[in-house]
């Protein structure tokens, strides 16, 4: 390689998960402790070794249960003296652990703790804030012109690209219910999934529709819950108690137009641009990935991931999952293999970084994918939001 890559000098030394599930009931601030202390657990550091804290989208008052814990509350909760913290909505949901390997790159910070906090359906009926205008939330940006043609949602901004997917590509959704029937068979080997029973064509091909032609099974799941990724300079590997999964390679760009549903090219997004800057970043290639935990906020996104990261071609995705052998635990290219956000919960790309250092630690347990996986890809984003990391267990 001739370019620098300084993402090289974090690893992510420890991982940690709170309970989650449908109206759990619990606080925002509880939920995130109970996550970076398990995280700090798993590293086997001292908490006071902390020096950052990254996150993203930062603390939103007006958006009940979507960012309900500020950077400052989980700093003096902890007890902590930081010399360097980020937060912030305009970047990838993935900005959070992507800065926090800057931080750690230039020398800001150590050990910085990184988490993603969600009590989505504990708020009060009507205002959870996914839906544009929920609530106190004023419509402003892309949803000023969205709103009244009643598209209020993901899934129909997402739909809109689908049936562009579908028409030229000539997508079944038999095929793209693959999908969602992997995730299911996974998250029924995961404990910490919030659905585990078992899924089949025929359910997924008579559930309702949500927007055509996405089901209700082709969706992410709204929970409570919360999850912690301590990322640390590569020089403390020695001290951690767990084995250290070194970063090889972080893209997040915005090239496209910064919206939904004006792109130059409806059946592509920001997964492309990003899947090109991973690449150009290691001389790792695709064909090196052993386990794909790839963006599945809705079931398309997964297969536009595919194409974008260079697992197949254009168009070539539905083909790519059909059938489901090569996308499962003991296939080509095992995918979503702790149930992803379908079957897990939506917690915004950071449960697919905490699966992939599960599998490549070799601690997945019953969903364990077999031979030794060492290069794994996470990615979280659709439409104009991308990030990717390549993580690799040396």
């Amino acid at each position: 390689m001739t370019i620098q890559v300084p993402e090289r000098q974090a690893v992510i030394s420890g991982v940690g998960q709170s309970a989650a599930g449908r109206r759990l009931g619990r606080g925002g601030l509880d939920l995130t402790l109970d996550a970076v202390m398990a995280a700090i657990e798993d590293a086997g550091i001292d908490r006071r070794e902390i020096d950052g804290i990254s996150s993203w989208p930062g603390y939103k008052a007006d958006s009940p249960g979507f960012s309900p814990v500020s950077i400052g509350q989980l700093k003096d909760a902890l007890g902590l003296k930081l010399n360097w913290y980020n937060a912030g909505s305009e970047a990838t949901q993935m900005s959070g652990v992507l800065h926090a390997c800057m931080a750690v790159a230039s020398g800001q910070a150590r050990h910085v703790l990184c988490f993603r906090t969600v009590t989505e359906t504990s708020v009060p009926p009507g205002t959870r804030p996914s839906l544009v205008g929920a609530g106190s939330q004023r419509i402003s940006g892309f949803g000023e012109f969205q709103a009244p043609f009643l598209a209020p949602s993901g899934a129909n901004w997402i739909g809109l690209i689908a049936s562009r997917y579908f028409h030229e590509f000539g997508v079944k959704r038999e095929q793209l219910a693959q999908i969602a029937l992997n995730a299911r068979r996974n998250a029924g080997l995961n404990p910490k999934a919030v659905y585990r029973d078992p899924l089949t064509l025929d359910d997924y091909m008579n559930a309702r529709m949500i927007s055509t032609p996405l089901c209700l099974y082709d969706c992410d799941v709204p929970i409570d819950g919360s999850i912690a990724v301590i990322v640390s300079h590569k020089d403390t590997a020695r001290d951690l108690k767990s084995t250290p999964i070194r970063v090889e390679a972080i893209s997040g760009g915005l090239e496209t137009k910064d919206t939904w549903d004006q792109l130059e090219d409806l059946t592509r997004f920001a997964a492309d641009e990003c899947g090109r800057r991973l690449w150009s970043r290691t001389d790792l290639k695709p064909s090196d990935v052993d386990v794909a935990q790839l963006y599945d906020g809705f079931s398309i996104l997964s297969l536009l991931w595919l194409e974008g990261l260079g697992f197949c071609g254009r168009g070539e995705a539905a083909a790519f999952v059909e059938g489901g052998k090569r996308i499962a635990l003991d296939g080509e290219l095992p995918l979503a293999t702790g149930g992803g956000q379908l079957s897990g919960g939506r917690l915004h790309g950071m449960i697919h970084i905490v699966e992939a250092v599960t599998q490549l630690r070799g601690e997945g347990g019953a969903r364990q994918v077999a031979g030794n996986p060492k290069v794994a890809v996470a990615s979280n984003g659709g439409g104009p939001i991308a990030g990717a990391m390549l993580l690799v267990r040396d």
